[in-house]
């Protein structure tokens, strides 16, 4: 038998015996009635004992020791309260648990935690029946699900995820976009972060002795561990995971100054809405109703870029080094579109593949295996509650259910049978026994006193950071149900919010929820909406009124999908440019045509719209790096430039990502467009 298998059930052994026995027992006592600790001599028992212990508490099951006066370790008594092992009872509504199936089936196959929050949800929907029967046409899509994305990707996140748990330091090389170099790092991993797409590690840096940020797409390699100690550190009480979420992309580093930006009256409500929280607005002192917009920020260049992407809706007021830097770069962007752009010359053969990346992208339209594989142990609890459950109600179990239900092998299940089969209260009172029978049924026969696994089981720590982020990346978006209400009751049955444990999700767009909340509600109750939607590429508002069919998540932020009878046409309308949005008094029968969610495998995906023309774009050495990551690359340039390639609807829209890049960029072709963007560098050089 392996020393795995062994372990496992000398521990289910040991919860069984405490919690059968109900009362504290002594060291010489395990020893004596625990499965797996009787053949030991007192130095084997007592390291694999103080062993079992320490890996029950990193799971968060925690046995109470009652220590001696003499204090003599052979004298301390063991006992195992029912609530440090037991999950409370959650009240759900069946909304709520709709919800989460929901978010299950949304979510599976394609989240990196999907194993992890299967056992989840059958623990935390203990005895209640699936509400949610799966419907012809989703009111919800995704097309960002947090999925590893790639075999060394997903690798690579699961032996982080385990270091973090295990609080082991890591190893690994590390390409630094901003200053072009492949180095070694030496890393204490706290915390997972999942942003716009992309997994990253916050962790101690031991080279710069600081906590860094660092993209797991740019590490090279194999992630090691740093030693073979049990625990190579310890994270500080005073880490807070949750500002590292909370800035945006000017912020990344250490501040260097606060900048001003005057925003217009058209679109404050929705710069106070999305970027508020990265710093303050108030009103402009002129009554204009223009407002002021001071934020810090670490790069200048993001801020800028930011500022042009506004157009002439912001104006950047202070301080003035940051002013001149955005009038360099409106002068380099006029120069660069003005007559012809000399190119250099393209290069023939690979290009540099430190720079490439590994070509690996998140949420890329396939279902891969998830990276993360939750402790066999929570396998194991959740299966031997499933068993008791259907073994006391006389039921034979579907074999190929349960192995549909925890996403296990024909071979895993057999063997975890066995496993539980042993597990035992001590004395020959064993917990159930169960066997697959030809027909392919399984038949158990609990013990009596199995109580230990008839109640579902604390969240262990993967399960618990699975549902939270389950739960954070769906947010306010279920139609059936709003999955806040659950995430507090969880959060209050844990005792503590796992988000300080484990991943973080921050949003990829701005504060849509409220916005979120009135369309779904609309959804749900099959009602016309009516909105106040501001036409970024326009810059003008119009009222529309439309069916709602379903939201879908994307790159760039939350979509309502629906069918706009003015139109006669499906739309898409991003959240965080509805203005307002009323649930209307006037239902709609839903049209069987209308497959709102048929296009998510493309443009909310890719970030690319379909579209009639395709421009060429220049990328300069300095932002070439970002370039290959980000777009199609359909040159290399011999001065380290790029040439890109990407899909436009409009030309309003080619000129805003043009002027994103401040200056870093420039339009070849079409010819239009890249008059467009001359005149409007110049319009913004003149105001």
């Amino acid at each position: 038998m392996a020393k795995d298998t062994e372990k496992l059930i000398r521990q289910l052994s040991l919860i069984s015996y405490l919690m059968a026995e109900r009362r504290p027992v002594t060291a010489p006592e395990i020893r004596r009635d625990v499965e797996g600790y009787s053949a030991m001599n007192e130095d084997a028992f007592a390291r694999r004992f103080y062993a079992d212990r320490s890996e029950l508490e990193a799971l968060g099951i925690q046995l109470s020791v009652d220590k001696p006066v003499e204090g003599l370790a052979e004298q301390e008594n063991y006992s195992l309260p029912p609530e440090n092992f037991h999950l409370p009872a959650i009240e759900f509504t069946d909304a709520e648990l709709a919800g989460l199936q929901t978010a299950l089936s949304l979510l599976d196959g394609e989240f990196a935690y999907a194993e992890p929050l299967r056992l989840a949800l059958q623990q935390i929907s203990w005895g209640r029946s699936n509400p949610l029967q799966a419907p012809e046409q989703r009111s919800i899509a995704l097309g960002i699900t947090a999925s590893a994305g790639g075999h060394d990707l997903s690798q690579r996140l699961a032996k982080i995820e385990t270091a973090i748990f295990r609080r082991k330091t890591i190893v690994f090389d590390y390409y630094t976009m901003q200053r072009d170099e492949l180095g070694a790092r030496k890393v204490d991993p706290y915390q997972l972060l999942f942003q716009g797409g992309q997994f990253y590690l916050v962790g101690r840096s031991h080279e710069r002795e600081a906590i860094r940020v660092f993209r797991l797409s740019r590490i090279r390699g194999k992630v090691a561990y740093a030693s073979k100690a049990e625990h190579d550190f310890q994270r500080p009480d005073d880490f807070d995971p949750r500002a590292y979420a909370n800035r945006i992309q000017w912020q990344f580093g250490d501040p260097v100054g606060s900048a001003e930006v005057r925003i217009g009256e058209r679109i404050g409500w929705q710069i106070e809405r999305h970027f508020g929280r990265y710093g303050e607005m108030r009103a402009a002192d002129d009554g204009s109703g223009d407002r002021v917009f001071t934020t810090e920020y670490a790069d200048p260049r993001q801020l800028v870029a930011w500022v042009l992407g506004l157009g002439e809706h912001a104006r950047l007021v202070g301080p003035p080094e940051l002013v001149e830097e955005l009038e360099k770069r409106l002068a380099l962007l006029t120069e660069r579109h003005r007559g012809e752009l000399e190119l250099a010359s393209p290069v023939v053969g690979e290009r540099d593949a430190s720079a490439a990346g590994d070509g690996e992208a998140s949420g890329n339209g396939r279902r891969e295996a998830a990276a993360i594989r939750p402790e066999r142990f929570a396998r194991l609890v959740t299966l031997a509650s499933i068993l008791i459950q259907n073994g006391r109600e006389g039921r034979k179990i579907p074999a190929a259910d349960v192995r549909a239900a925890l996403q296990i092998s024909e071979q895993e299940l057999e063997e975890d049978i066995g496993v539980l089969n042993v597990v035992n209260f001590g004395a020959g009172s064993y917990v159930l026994y169960a066997e697959v029978q030809e027909d392919g049924m399984i038949e158990v026969d609990p013990e009596a006193y199995g109580d230990s696994f008839a109640r579902p089981a604390r969240l262990l720590p993967v399960e618990a950071k699975a549902l939270i982020a389950a739960i954070d990346l769906i947010g306010e978006h279920i139609p059936e149900g709003s999955l806040a209400s659950v995430r507090d009751k969880v959060v209050s049955a844990l005792g503590e919010d796992p988000i300080r444990e484990g991943l973080q999700v921050a949003s990829a767009g701005g504060d849509d929820s409220q916005v979120a909340a009135t369309v779904s509600r609309a959804i749900a109750q099959q009602r016309l909406l009516a909105i106040e939607y501001f036409k970024e590429n326009e810059g003008v508002f119009s009222s529309r009124t439309v069916e709602p069919y379903a939201l879908i998540n994307g790159r760039e932020g939350w979509y309502v999908a629906s069918f706009d009878p003015d139109k006669d046409a499906v739309r898409h309308f991003r959240l965080d440019r509805i203005k307002s949005a009323t649930v209307t008094k006037e239902r709609f029968e839903p049209r069987p045509e209308v497959d709102p969610a048929a296009d998510v495998d493309g443009w909310p995906r890719t970030g690319e719209v379909p579209a009639s023309r395709r421009a060429r774009l220049w990328i300069s050495p300095e932002r070439a790096r970002w370039a290959r990551e980000e777009r199609t690359v359909v040159d290399e340039l011999a001065d380290g430039s790029v040439v890109v390639e990407l899909s436009f609807a409009g030309v309003a829209w080619l000129v805003r990502e043009v002027l994103k890049e401040a200056g870093d960029a420039a339009v070849l072709e079409p010819e239009d467009a890249r008059a467009a963007v001359l005149e409007a560098a110049a319009h913004l050089a003149a105001a």
